[in-house]
């Protein structure tokens, strides 16, 4: 599930580049640049791709995405923001073969971007070929497909160091670049997961998203405390996003107050019609594991 269960490796790291990475913004050049990352010197993003966005990430409402993302697709189609999101929402349904072509026309759209806005254009160029790594492990499976999605990794942080020569501070590259560097510390034990925690902190923006990613880094580094601490941050900026709600329960949890983690878990779950089937599906089954039902009989319950 992308964004909620423990994984290893490019599947992991693909889950959250697909999501988090599936940040990308319009070629098409409207009269006022509209950019969810950008405070100063903003990059000409187009309206449908960035209302997609914040119904995405922001307000957790997948229904509305798709509207948004249905407009953008008629009149935004040469923005790597838009593929890299439909990537995302076929990663999520697992449709394979969504995600190998959303991984193509992502990396096609920023190949193309380069010539106009190269840091935009190495940065999302990085996410398509990191997303179709993704495809190739599901695809082939890990002990087959290890050997070229090595290769492919080095082409990412090719990509990645290009566009870091032009701005190492840029917000949407330290978002991006921050989750893919703490899902590699979390899964590889010598690296150091601070780093990437410091730049979402210091960097990144959104803060809703970038303080998302630092809570499922300590989350999953066992500091409950300091994820508690991220994951407010990101609901004092998105307050109505019931995928925060949903992390924070599973924080509570496994803080030992279990009676507040189910209060959030149904808080989550007043907004099940706007999110993904099985997204829901999966909030209700651990909620039903917190009240201490066995798995099996939570499986029966919610059809997860």
């Amino acid at each position: 599930m992308a964004f909620y269960s423990r994984r290893s490796g490019w599947s992991r790291l693909g889950t959250l580049a697909t999501g988090a990475a599936a940040i990308a913004i319009g070629l098409a050049t409207p009269a006022f640049a509209a950019d969810p990352f950008r405070t100063e010197s903003p990059h000409a993003i187009g309206d449908q791709t960035e209302a997609a966005f914040i119904a995405l990430f922001k307000e957790g409402n997948y229904v509305e995405t798709e509207v948004y993302l249905a407009a953008a697709e008629q009149t935004e189609a040469d923005e790597p923001l838009l593929h890299a999101m439909l990537a995302s929402l076929a990663y999520i349904e697992e449709d394979w073969e969504a995600l190998e072509q959303r991984a193509a026309l992502t990396k096609a759209t920023a190949e193309q971007l380069t010539q106009s806005d190269p840091l935009r254009g190495h940065l999302y160029t990085a996410v398509g070929i990191f997303m179709n790594g993704a495809y190739v492990l599901k695809d082939v499976g890990v002990a087959r497909g290890t050997p070229r999605v090595l290769t492919m990794l080095q082409q990412v942080f090719s990509h990645l160091d290009r566009a870091a020569a032009i701005d190492p501070n840029d917000p949407e590259l330290s978002l991006i670049k921050g989750y893919m560097d703490l899902m590699l510390a979390v899964n590889l034990p010598f690296s150091n997961p601070e780093q990437a925690i410091t730049r979402l902190s210091e960097h990144g923006a959104p803060v809703y998203l970038a303080q998302r990613g630092i809570a499922l880094g300590y989350r999953d580094l066992d500091q409950v405390d300091n994820a508690l601490t991220a994951v407010d941050r990101a609901l004092q900026a998105a307050p109505e996003n019931p995928e925060l709600m949903y992390l924070k329960a599973q924080l509570l949890r496994r803080q030992g107050t279990p009676h507040q983690s189910l209060a959030l878990f149904d808080q989550a779950l007043q907004y099940q019609a706007q999110l993904p089937r099985r997204v829901a599906q999966r909030i209700g089954w651990e909620r039903c594991k917190t009240e201490g039902t066995a798995a099996e009989a939570c499986s029966a319950r919610v059809g997860y």
